[in-house]
């Protein structure tokens, strides 16, 4: 039998009991195991970074709505407070007015009572001192001297239809006033007022021409022609010649007498402007009774026309006269005074309404005792 049969009958051999291979699977497993729980802690920490982040943030928003709210409060609380404090304001001014209007229907009330019991006498009584109301008003706030004597003498004549003689003494002082109102010059406002608007008018008409004097240095009003003699002697026509352009080179000045200025375009609007300046300030003063102020406008306005306007001038010579006439008024004359008059015709109305009352009282008290 061959060697090569033999051996494949041969028994396997055999491993020994003790080379036997380790086992890896459990160290796999804890390895997969440990990654799994690594990742979820990780998960875990990112949700509650997340949670946390977004819990910061819901926590600033709220901030942020309560800021709002808190300044929303405080505004609207203001405007409340502003609200309120002008319903305030409204509730006194509607309670004064109730209280005023209330006072008035009061006044109405006993006017008309009183109205009932009046004669012919007492509304006569209270139309004079009406008319002495207006007189004093018109001479001490518009300072009306004609206005005011009218009153007083449309006051005399009521005084005069009336049958009461305890006016006696008011119509003594009443004759005294109306003689001091006609001892004063009447002032005619309008008609100052309506000058210094003509003078004004004319200002504004006056011309270059009028601003400056016709022998002032320098001025030349036009083209004067040649005034050169007429001579056949050619030197005697040249030394005239060689003086006319010495007279257009050098100007001879006097020192001894006034000299007026030559005035540009400019300086000519300023001085029409300056002048209607003042002459405004002279009639607000003539409104205003301001006598002072009217003496120094005029004054300065005739100062200004004869410094700097030529006197010569027909327009100048009547602004002049003019400015001349109106400085000679007086707009604030002394004003007498005319209140006693009135306060004696109080004390009479007085008198005759606490005689009224005590004849009441006295015919009450006899229809009691006949009762």
């Amino acid at each position: 039998m061959p060697v090569t049969e033999e051996t494949k009958h041969l028994p396997a051999p055999v491993k020994p009991p003790g080379a036997a291979q380790p086992r890896l699977w459990p160290i796999w497993l804890i390895a997969i195991l440990s990654l799994i729980l690594a990742v979820g802690l990780a998960f875990w920490n990112w949700q509650q970074w997340q949670t946390r982040q977004a819990t910061e943030q819901a926590i600033s928003d709220l901030r942020q709505d309560t800021e709002q709210l808190e300044n929303r409060y405080d505004d609207r609380g203001s405007q409340q407070g502003d609200r309120l404090q002008s319903l305030e304001n409204r509730l006194a001014e509607q309670r004064e007015l109730i209280s005023t209007q209330q006072r008035q229907i009061d006044h109405n009330a006993r006017e008309l009572l009183e109205a009932g019991n009046r004669t012919r006498t007492d509304w006569l009584l209270a139309e004079a001192e009406y008319l002495l109301r207006i007189a004093n008003q018109r001479l001490q706030i518009e300072k009306d001297i004609r206005g005011s004597l009218s009153a007083l003498q449309s006051a005399d004549d009521v005084l005069a239809e009336s049958d009461d003689v305890g006016v006696y003494a008011v119509r003594q002082q009443l004759a005294r006033e109306i003689q001091s109102l006609k001892g004063i010059e009447n002032v005619d406002r309008t008609g100052l007022y309506l000058k210094l608007e003509a003078a004004i008018a004319s200002v504004h008409e006056l011309t270059d021409q009028a601003l400056v004097h016709e022998q002032a240095p320098g001025f030349r009003t036009g083209d004067q022609g040649d005034t050169t003699p007429e001579s056949t002697n050619p030197f005697v026509r040249g030394w005239h010649r060689f003086l006319e352009t010495l007279n257009e080179i050098v100007v001879v000045r006097r020192l001894d007498e006034p000299v007026k200025p030559l005035l540009s375009p400019d300086q000519s609007a300023w001085a029409r402007l300056n002048l209607q300046l003042m002459l405004e300030e002279a009639e607000l003063a003539v409104l205003r009774g301001n006598q002072a102020l009217y003496d120094r406008a005029l004054s300065k306005a005739v100062t200004t026309v004869n410094d700097w306007y030529d006197a010569s001038n027909p327009a100048i010579r009547g602004l002049t006269e003019t400015l001349d006439e109106l400085s000679r008024r007086n707009v604030d004359p002394e004003l007498p005074d005319i209140s006693q008059s009135i306060s004696l015709l109080k004390k009479r109305l007085a008198g005759r309404s606490a005689a009224g009352d005590g004849s009441a009282e006295a015919g009450s008290d006899n229809g009691g005792d006949s009762q």
